[in-house]
């Protein structure tokens, strides 16, 4: 069930386990999967990682299963109000949990029931290349931490897009709230359908097309290295898309994969430098720069009494390249602080822009 450590207050690990009720015999319920017709993430359990103790909190308390077995068992499950404060930020949306939603959600978006008889607007899970790119998945739901629209501030999401049914562009995103007093929100954002946004496969499609990066590729295959595509992270931002993907090189004696490229696509533009400030950089700001330059750039006081926009973009850039290593360390604390200041510097650039017109 996806359990995930976290640390106390007190200097103690504890994991936090998700815990659900399911069934198959709810009325009128499609079934999925081999799940039933019916499951909620109900409970989530907290075990000490020293002692094995063991403390259960009901997170959906309008659960009929759950208030059956909390009339079995009294005593034994806490309301989510008894958790403590500290430990209650670390509670996040069930990744699981949100595919199957999504799944489910493919046909049931559709409001009309001539529409939903037909099947004109079926959406579907998109997919992602894997195994170095000769093989398709769908894509699993992800963390992030955004700034929603029409919200007042960042906050940590777990994100899944969809792509039309037998088409590749974009056509809404699904995000399920994780911070308090929001945990448990479900929200769609859907796209114009007479704008064109990119989906995952046209992204990887593109990244295939591209000259300078296929021909990098096919010379990294050839000298008897595998080349990995990491997980294509789709980031909205405004009305589109930002697409990051990493690629690693891993040599055939079986050493460890390392890190050579970041591929960073948005629109029409796209670019692989050595670091994501450098692709995002070309992508944004017209050009790559040495890192030294760029972090040099940045701490660079700017003339007047605001910074400028070009600062407060290298600003975003390397909150960004931080969490995305502490992302890869597993330190979420430092990883959301990092991903709030990049969400602080672009709400900077975004409040310039809207100023500029």
């Amino acid at each position: 069930m996806d359990p995930y450590l976290v640390i106390s207050p007190e200097g103690r690990l504890l994991w936090f386990v998700d815990g659900y009720t399911v069934t198959d015999r709810f009325p009128y319920s499609e079934p999925t999967l081999d799940m039933g017709n019916y499951i909620r993430n109900t409970l989530k359990a907290v075990v000490d990682a020293y002692d094995g103790t063991v403390q259960l909190y009901v997170s959906d308390p309008t659960d009929p299963i759950m208030q059956t077995y909390s009339r079995i068992f009294p005593g034994v499950f806490k309301p989510m109000e008894g958790m403590p404060e500290a430990l209650r930020s670390h509670v996040r949306y069930p990744p699981g949990l949100l595919a199957i939603q999504a799944r489910m959600y493919r046909a049931y978006h559709m409001q009309d029931p001539q529409v939903f008889y037909n099947k004109e607007d079926l959406w579907s899970i998109p997919g992602k290349q894997v195994g170095g790119g000769s093989g398709q998945q769908a894509m699993d739901p992800y963390y992030t931490i955004m700034k929603l629209p029409g919200a007042e501030k960042e906050e940590f999401i777990l994100l899944a897009p969809f792509t039309p049914s037998m088409k590749d562009n974009m056509s809404a995103w699904m995000a399920a709230r994780c911070d308090t007093p929001n945990y448990g929100k479900v929200i769609v954002y859907k796209f114009p359908k007479q704008k064109l946004v990119y989906g995952p496969r046209q992204i990887e499609a593109r990244i295939d097309q591209d000259t300078v990066i296929s021909q990098q590729l096919s010379l990294w295959h050839q000298r008897g290295s595998n080349v990995i595509r990491g997980s294509l992270l789709a980031i909205p931002i405004e009305k589109s898309i930002l697409y990051v993907e990493s690629l690693y090189l891993a040599a055939e004696n079986g050493q460890l994969p390392e890190l050579k490229r970041v591929i960073v696509a948005y629109g029409n533009n796209i670019a692989m430098e050595e670091t994501l400030d450098l692709s995002l950089q070309k992508i944004f700001g017209g050009g790559p720069m040495k890192d030294k330059e760029a972090q040099a750039e940045a701490k660079r006081p700017a003339a007047g009494a605001e910074v400028s926009e070009r600062q407060s973009a290298l600003e975003a850039l390397g909150h960004f390249r931080k969490a995305q290593e502490f992302l890869r360390q597993g330190n979420w604390a430092n990883f959301g602080e990092e991903l709030k200041k990049t969400g602080e510097s672009l709400l900077t650039i975004e409040k310039k822009a809207g100023k500029a017109k």
